[in-house]
């Protein structure tokens, strides 16, 4: 399993994380702002618990955003993808 979380009241909505993993993100309409597919919030972050198959372009997405909101952590014990 990966953790994904995001800062979002720091986005600039570029769309990268919606490039890179359009099954993960979208763009929210009311604020232009990217969005945690089935996240939930956490104090001013979005997390959201996912299986190893989605990692690669998870990886990508964090690494293409240029304030860098996104983290993308290796949990451990959670079980296999």
């Amino acid at each position: 399993m990966i953790q994904i979380s995001l800062l979002r009241h720091k986005c600039i909505g570029c769309n990268a994380c919606v490039e890179a993993a359009p099954e993960r993100w979208i763009m929210a309409k009311s604020d232009g702002k990217c969005y945690l597919r089935k996240s939930t919030k956490r104090g001013n972050y979005y997390i959201a618990e996912v299986t190893d198959f989605e990692l690669e372009e998870n990886e990508e997405a964090a690494k293409n955003c240029p304030v860098k909101i996104i983290k993308i952590k290796k949990l451990k014990g959670r079980g296999r993808s």
